[in-house]
């Protein structure tokens, strides 16, 4: 088994392992019966670690059980569609992922409408995507590895987990602001991707930061940038990507949402319970360990951040012209 698949399955249990807390004392009845987490990625990856992580933390504030139900498939849409069609009473809710921006374009004729039909509730998580290369590639910064695409138009193959999800998307933006052109080979996931890229078949790609940083040590891939907009703790000798490509940002966000018309009773006290958790030092900790950095907001907040990226990634979709896998 791959060491970033244990370690993920590793985070995953210890999930329900968020320290006990004294429970809220609460003037209205809700939850009074267990509330489901509806995830539309498998167990064990970064959407479920975090969909558990909160759960367990709510199950534990707010007095009844918060289960995660894993429905993986189209790309979230399956899952999404199911909240979607849920009764509006708080008792369903759904991870937000960045593929739920990006899906609202990539797939045209989806039954339901992301931004109208979810209740953003509350942010949890910004994720950390850092710019590879392989060593034989002859760049050992961005403004390098830029000239060498230019001057070798179509020569690299640009490796990703899949057609829309966040790497891949952060490579399209790179090559849509930097003007330049790479092979798109899409994976089923970071694991056989970051293998090929190893190995040269693939020479370029962004990947989330938890899945390659043992990778980046060892010296069997060249980090040149990460995507977020400030230098981050872990790498800080990386420059960002917007540092010699101005305006270049790529994160993706995850969060909670619920059907539309949910009482804003019930999204108020969600957020505030979760944006409890993320200040936790115990889960601030197991954010980082998946490389990512904790993100509370108010569901206007968050509604306005979703909206510009739902706009933001459809822009980059039309204009690479990119389609499901």
């Amino acid at each position: 088994m791959p060491s970033s698949r244990r370690r993920f399955l590793r985070i995953a249990a210890s999930a329900v392992a968020v320290p006990a807390v004294a429970r809220v004392a609460r003037g209205n009845s809700y939850p009074s019966r267990p509330v489901r987490i509806v995830v539309g990625f498998a167990a064990g990856g970064p959407n479920d670690i975090n969909a558990r992580l909160i759960g367990q933390w709510l199950s534990e504030r707010l007095g009844q059980q918060f289960i995660v139900d894993n429905r993986p498939g189209a790309s979230g849409n399956i899952a999404m569609e199911a909240v979607v069609k849920s009764p509006p009473d708080g008792y369903t809710l759904t991870m937000i992922a960045m593929s739920s921006a990006v899906n609202a374009t990539l797939f045209p004729n989806l039954p339901f409408n992301f931004l109208r039909d979810i209740a953003p509730v509350a942010c949890i998580n910004r994720n950390i995507y850092v710019m590879l290369v392989h060593p034989a590639v002859p760049a050992r910064t961005g403004p390098e590895l830029i000239a060498y695409a230019k001057a070798n138009p179509g020569k690299l193959n640009m490796g990703s987990p899949g057609s829309g999800t966040g790497p891949h998307m952060a490579s399209e933006l790179f090559k849509l602001m930097a003007g330049i052109t790479m092979t798109h080979v899409p994976y089923r996931g970071s694991a056989p991707m970051l293998n090929d890229l190893i190995g040269g078949q693939v020479q370029f790609a962004f990947d989330a930061i938890s899945g390659s940083i043992g990778h980046i040590r060892s010296g069997r891939l060249r980090a040149l940038a990460v995507s977020t907009p400030t230098r981050i703790e872990l790498l800080p000798e990386l420059p960002t990507v917007g540092e010699f490509v101005p305006g270049y940002e790529a994160t993706g966000m995850q969060g909670i949402g619920a059907p539309r018309n949910t009482p804003v009773e019930i999204v108020d006290e969600l957020n505030r319970t979760i944006n409890a958790g993320l200040a936790d030092p115990t889960i601030k900790a197991r954010l980082a360990d998946l490389g990512s950095e904790p993100l509370p907001l108010t569901p206007a907040q968050y509604a306005k951040l979703l909206a510009e990226d739902t706009e933001k990634w459809g822009k980059v979709i039309r204009s690479g012209n990119i389609k499901p896998d």
